[in-house]
């Protein structure tokens, strides 16, 4: 019985929150070259190490995280967290507030 239990308890664990990917919520890339990526970064700096480059076009899924900060600074010098879905899996980080526009969720 108690191995039951904890064998229970070790796959609960295992399996991964769902994320809600459809309503507000989600970006849209703006302001990158069609020859340029949008690099997602460790943490909202731009001296932070590059998680992942996103094409202008923004393959898989943008999902706005939280509150872009600071809120003491201007719209475009603010940093969002986000996490982006796609083929490949899913990568969170940071990109500047700039690069990005509210959208719906696929």
């Amino acid at each position: 019985m108690f191995r039951t239990v904890i064998a229970s308890l070790i796959l609960l664990g295992a399996v991964s929150p769902s994320f809600a990917t459809t309503g507000p919520g989600c970006l849209n890339i703006m302001n990158v070259a069609p020859d340029d990526v949008l690099n997602m970064r460790a943490s909202a700096s731009s001296k932070a190490p590059i998680v992942d480059k996103i094409a202008h076009k923004g393959q898989g899924i943008l999902h706005l995280d939280g509150k872009c900060v600071p809120l003491s600074r201007p719209w475009g010098s603010r940093w969002c967290p986000i996490t982006r879905y796609s083929g490949d899996g899913t990568t969170k980080g940071w990109v500047k507030a700039r690069f990005v526009r509210d959208s719906d969720c696929p």
